[in-house]
């Protein structure tokens, strides 16, 4: 079975990722690319994992075998390139060979259709059924050199275009100007060549490390998390670079280092850019946010005039509100480290990110840790903690039938006013205080969000958020 999760199929390398289901899914694309026309283009990227750009190819020859014009990247490219490519180029669609921030040994498909963002479930339903009715024989496939000799696969660069773009979004004028310096840690992803080449375009000095292709990930996973930026906090720090930035592997997800070493969340980054663009632009309009990421942003909105749109996770969900309201759409993050603005892709870009963040602590001439405090200044205390907790299967399913059948009156002693369900579970006791529960569709993992305007409160949450899991 074929099936797709938050952001595509993922699977482990030679388990369920094989040459021949990545043939099944490229043919039920196919299928699907079919039903809307003929004489249609799709990029092909692939991100730096073992075999990826191997199977990147064989999908090259199954679209070639079905009459589709296959455009493979050149190189490994980061999702927000291929997102950027399909509008720029107008493509049908495109197909990204990556696990995105995983661990090494899995590999996973991307598709993306002709607006650029993520499929939405209606999409990879239908390719989940195409895929299920697809038999051997079913599958179309040319050869890849007589793909090439007839025109039906062209090795492809999007690079240019994609960094003229954000040369178009991004100050920098104003980063020149700072002579601000920083470091980068692109995790051996695809960001080399992108984030550092950008960085040297903007006149900033810079370093970045981890550039060489490691299919291995150092023996990990190719995660922007607090736990993994370790080296890169340690140089920020002995190296007084102003800051620190990381991409995932295909850098769609981004890690912020200020320039004390201290790691700023997503749930910190998506308020302060909000912030920026709202101050130095004069943005107004809708910021989006997933169900589970910070009402530091909501507390913001109301006090800059904008409007807060709420989404479940999935960051196809956030591309959608964009694409609805490109005039109107400021900003749009998931606290899981997506994030992108008014006139970009509707397509996490961990690099813009990255950029966006340079600039407004080159403009505003403070550090991160200053400027939430300007916004602490207005929305008051807000304080943001997320767990995962690793269940046995039977425990996941008792408390999948908790959540169904036992809803809390409170939670910690303070009574639930309102019970968001558009994805998880998430408990809102009052204007100040929050709790949410989510189930991993891919692993039986629960992972409890919390937030609060005091420490004390938000460990009580914590707390009895841990015991309502267990029933304990």
């Amino acid at each position: 079975m074929i099936k797709f999760g938050t952001s595509g199929w993922r699977g482990i390398i030679a388990d369920d990722f094989t040459y021949a289901n990545v043939a099944v899914v490229t043919q039920a694309i196919a299928n699907l690319l079919k039903e809307q026309g003929t004489k249609i283009s799709v990029i092909i990227g692939y991100d730096t994992r073992f075999m990826s750009e191997d199977f990147a190819k064989s999908a090259s020859e199954i679209l070639a075998g079905n009459g589709i014009k296959a455009l493979l990247c050149k190189r490994n490219t980061p999702t927000p390139v291929i997102a950027y490519d399909i509008i720029h180029s107008k493509l049908a669609g495109g197909i990204n060979f990556t696990a995105s921030h995983n661990l090494y040994k899995y590999n996973g498909l991307k598709y993306s259709p002709d607006w650029g963002g993520p499929a939405l479930p209606e999409t990879t339903q239908k390719i989940e059924k195409y895929c299920s009715l697809i038999q051997p024989k079913d599958i179309k496939s040319m050869p890849f050199d007589e793909g090439v000799k007839n025109k039906f696969i062209e090795l492809h660069n999007p690079q240019n275009a994609y960094i003229k773009k954000i040369k178009e979004l991004v100050n920098f004028k104003a980063l020149k100007k700072s002579k601000i310096k920083v470091a980068a840690d692109v995790l051996h992803g695809t960001a080399v060549g992108y984030l550092d080449a950008l960085l040297d375009n903007a006149g900033i000095r810079n370093i970045t490390i981890n550039k060489n292709r490691d299919t291995m990930f150092s023996g990990g996973a190719p995660e922007p998390s607090e736990k993994n930026l370790s080296e890169l906090k340690g140089l920020v720090k002995k190296e007084s670079y102003k800051l620190g930035f990381s991409t995932d592997g295909d850098a769609d997800r981004f890690g912020i280092i200020d320039s004390d070493g201290t790691f700023i969340t997503p749930n910190q980054v998506i308020p302060v850019l909000l912030y920026h663009l709202n101050k130095t632009r004069s943005w107004t309009g809708i910021a989006a946010r997933s169900v589970m990421t910070t009402h530091l942003i909501d507390k913001l909105a109301a006090k800059i005039g904008v409007e807060v749109e709420e989404t479940p996770v999935g960051f196809k969900y956030i591309g959608d509100i964009m694409v609805n309201n490109p005039d109107k759409f400021i900003i749009g993050g998931e606290e899981s480290g997506g994030l992108t603005i008014r006139g970009h892709v509707p397509e996490k870009d961990g690099i813009l990110a990255c950029l966006l963040m340079a600039e407004a602590v080159a403009m505003n001439k403070k550090s991160i840790k200053e400027l939430l405090k300007d916004i602490k200044k207005l929305t008051g205390e807000v304080l943001t903690s997320r767990l995962n907790f690793h269940l046995q299967a039977e425990q996941m399913d008792a408390f999948r039938e908790t959540l169904k059948t036992k809803t809390p009156n409170s939670i910690a002693g303070i009574k639930i006013q309102k019970n968001v369900t558009i994805d998880g579970h998430k408990f809102i006791l009052d204007e100040n205080n929050w709790i949410g529960f989510r189930l991993s569709g891919t692993e039986p993992v629960v992972r409890l969000y919390a937030e609060s305007d005091s420490q004390t409160k938000l460990n009580k949450l914590l707390k009895a958020g841990k015991i309502f899991i267990y029933g304990k």
